[in-house]
């Protein structure tokens, strides 16, 4: 994938598309325990390095954040304290992730092209992934980051006997940001909504309308604060960052 991306990106557009990120924070942080995303991380509220990093990608316009009704003023003043300088909007969400994503979908700005979709519980995502997936996607109208998956996997049924072994060599595990041609993502995630189809991510709202998805290489290092032992594996990550810089 990365050799494809150089190309992706020997291709590119004289013109570059106007694209707004829309950040999913409406979750409830079951796993956590507590409100992960005002968690502390290496001296940082998570969805502030989240935000930060966000901000940081040149390719980024506008930050569209779409979080709970009980949390729109403490992220709203978090935004504040960390001086967010690109144009920041902060919207409740729905019920159910699909539906939040659609609402920040809606919300973003006329010219928008493209939608780059990330979860804010990804705080370690590097301005540089984010701006070449807003490139593939530029191309290729649907596009995200994703990593090898390392481990074999297995298909069971329901009471758990193993039907088969797929090839690992074709399974990848997807990260985000999701990038994907504004009227494009809207059309997938409102079918999606109105069919009450279970799709895990924005891709499989795309694929549902049968539209390809292009993968560039994502970052292992882009991990997704679930549970508490991932606050420590990411400070580690940040402290092992410091010493390459």
């Amino acid at each position: 994938m990365g050799k494809l991306l150089d190309k992706i990106r020997g291709l590119r557009r004289p013109s570059r598309s106007f694209c707004a990120a829309v950040v999913v924070a409406a979750g409830h942080s079951e796993r956590m325990g507590k409100e992960k995303l005002l968690l502390p991380l290496a001296g940082q509220a998570v969805l502030a390095r989240t935000l930060l990093a966000v901000e940081q990608a040149e390719r980024i316009d506008e930050i569209i954040l779409v979080t709970r009704e009980d949390l729109m003023l403490p992220f709203a003043e978090l935004c504040k304290q960390i001086g967010l300088k690109k144009p920041v909007k902060i919207i409740k969400g729905g019920d159910v992730r699909t539906k939040s994503v659609l609402a920040g979908a809606l919300e973003t700005d006329p010219r928008t092209e493209l939608i780059a979709v990330h979860d804010a519980a990804r705080p370690l995502i590097t301005p540089e992934l984010i701006d070449a997936v807003v490139e593939s996607a530029e191309l290729t109208g649907a596009s995200a980051p994703a990593i090898p998956v390392t481990d074999t996997v297995k298909v069971a049924d329901e009471s758990g006997i193993v039907r088969a072994t797929p090839d690992r060599a074709t399974l990848f595990a997807v990260q985000t940001p999701q990038v994907f041609q504004a009227e494009l993502l809207r059309a997938a995630l409102q079918s999606a909504v109105t069919c009450g189809a279970n799709v895990t991510d924005d891709c499989a709202a795309v694929e549902r309308l049968g539209k390809q998805v292009q993968l560039v290489t994502g970052d292992s290092e882009n991990i997704k604060i679930t549970r508490p032992i991932d606050i420590a594996v990411a400070e580690a990550i940040l402290k092992e960052r410091e010493g390459r810089a």
